[in-house]
């Protein structure tokens, strides 16, 4: 990966006065160590009229797998192949906007102890990036700089220039001119744009990223007309983190409007309201039963089947007692993101060998899912289609057969407590269907009696004394004094 940061100068202000900023010398060859590779800082050009400061990423592929666990960008289970064979040695990414952070990070917040008086000074610049992935092409890149005052040429770059019908790749090559700009304010607007046009980060984004935006976006962000855009992508399109965001970013736009402090408009809710208990998301309460469960069942090995973005392995993983916690997922996109929340590319040796990630689809047989204590399949039963459900039950009860499973699903009698659901409608569009108390239950008992399980049955959430608990839970048990066979006859004979 590559970037330069040109200026011209005078004899009384010279060019090389942009070493002082950046507190890299023009006369020397620097490297400095990152988590993935090494980075350089060098002067192609240096003289009182044009300096040229370049920072040079070399990405160490091999560390960037090992820190991912082997497992592709950013901890992603990718195919094997794209560990090798990628974009992340040459175009610019959040890899370089880290860098960016390390190696200049005086730089970026404005500081010269040197020469103070340089960072507010105002100077012509140039940046160029070579190959810049950008997720919207060359008219997303013009309307995130050029509401900053930047001079924008963005240059799409062929997929082949042999065979030009094959149209444009998703690169561009990026030059941003300006005539009066403080190297801090170009720093920081990389710094955060670069990732939001990648659309896309190689580590983990916590709620701390929320208060790194808003300080390296400062004085900026807040007017940007695609201020939505650049806060959702930033923060990988994380709802609750984008929604926090935004909301802080409108408290700083109404002090300035109103030329007062931001404390001062926060504080025109009252306290009492602030200290109102919330009610414990669903969500939480199945995790909590769904822990208490396995508990009971004394599982140390645990499958959880359908993981999506890992927040029931990340909450057992907190629980000594479960010893393997694998989760299983067909979207590679779901356990990319199961992987950034675990961070598994900086979890510890201990730690990272209580857990897998694997891509695998519940319609199949899979000898890896032999041999567990139990097994979950949390909300995962309505998103199949009711013709692909006898697989799905046969490649868990039938094939894998832990000695507990453990299966929730919705209860759509609830669904009128919902005031924001309209009649008729299920809670998700992907649910293919929604089913009552007695269905389930139904359905339970039959495989159950199939493949030589007991079935008891909990209610998850306020257990409404008309239709019942949001969420069902049903609690399999292999029964080993019975075969499958013999308990099948039995189930006909009743």
């Amino acid at each position: 990966m590559f970037l330069t940061i040109s200026t011209t100068g005078t004899p009384e202000r010279p060019a090389t006065d942009l070493g002082y900023l950046l507190h890299k010398h023009p006369g020397k060859t620097q490297a400095f160590s990152t988590s993935y590779g090494t980075a350089h800082v060098l002067y192609p050009e240096a003289d009182d009229q044009r300096c040229t400061a370049a920072l040079l990423l070399e990405v160490d592929a091999v560390a960037l797998v090992r820190r991912g666990k082997g497992k592709g960008r950013g901890g992603a289970p990718d195919a094997a192949l794209a560990q090798y064979v990628n974009d992340r040695p040459y175009a610019a990414s959040s890899l370089l906007a880290v860098a960016i952070g390390a190696v200049f990070s005086s730089a970026m917040r404005g500081v010269c102890h040197a020469r103070p008086e340089l960072p507010e000074q105002a100077r012509p610049l140039r940046v160029e990036v070579p190959a810049l992935p950008a997720r919207g092409g060359p008219d997303l890149v013009r309307r995130l700089f050029e509401p900053l005052g930047w001079t924008v040429t963005g240059e799409a770059i062929a997929l082949d220039t042999e065979f030009p019908e094959w149209g444009d790749s998703r690169y561009v090559r990026l030059t941003l001119e300006s005539e009066s700009r403080t190297v801090a304010e170009a720093l920081r607007q990389l710094y955060v744009l670069l990732p939001v046009l990648d659309d896309a980060k190689h580590y983990w984004v916590a709620s701390d990223e929320v208060d790194k935006l808003l300080r390296v976006g400062e004085g900026w962000l807040a007017e940007h007309p695609e201020q939505k855009l650049i806060t959702s992508r930033y923060l990988t399109r994380r709802w609750s983190l984008t929604r926090e965001a935004m909301n802080r970013l409108e408290l700083v736009r109404l002090a300035e409007t109103d030329d007062s402090e931001v404390e001062t408009i926060d504080n025109a809710v009252a306290a009492e309201t602030e200290a109102e208990e919330k009610p414990t998301p669903l969500a939480v309460l199945r995790r909590e039963a769904i822990v208490a469960a396995l508990t009971e069942s004394a599982a140390a090995r645990v499958l959880d089947l359908g993981c999506g973005e890992g927040h029931l392995v990340q909450a057992l993983l907190k629980d000594t007692r479960f010893t393997e916690i694998v989760g299983v997922d067909v979207s590679v996109r779901a356990l990319t993101i199961a992987a950034r929340r675990l961070k598994l590319d900086r979890m510890g040796e201990r730690l990272a060998s209580r857990v897998k990630l694997f891509q695998g689809s519940l319609a199949y047989t899979d000898r890896r899912l032999k041999g567990y204590d139990a097994a979950v399949l949390s909300e995962v039963i309505e998103h199949l289609d009711l013709p692909r459900l006898p697989a799905l039950e046969y490649a868990v009860f039938g094939a894998a057969r832990p000695r507990t499973v453990l299966v929730t699903t919705p209860n759509a009698e609830y669904n009128v407590r919902w005031e924001s659901l309209p009649a008729g409608h299920v809670r998700h569009r992907d649910h293919r269907f929604e089913w009552t108390r007695q269905e389930f239950r139904a359905w339970a008992e039959a495989v159950a009696a199939r493949h030589g399980y007991t079935v008891g049955f909990r209610p998850v959430g306020p257990d409404d004394p008309e239709v019942g608990p949001p969420t069902q839970m049903a609690v399999f048990t292999l029964d080993t004094t019975t075969t499958p066979h013999e308990k099948e006859k039995e189930a006909k004979a009743a």
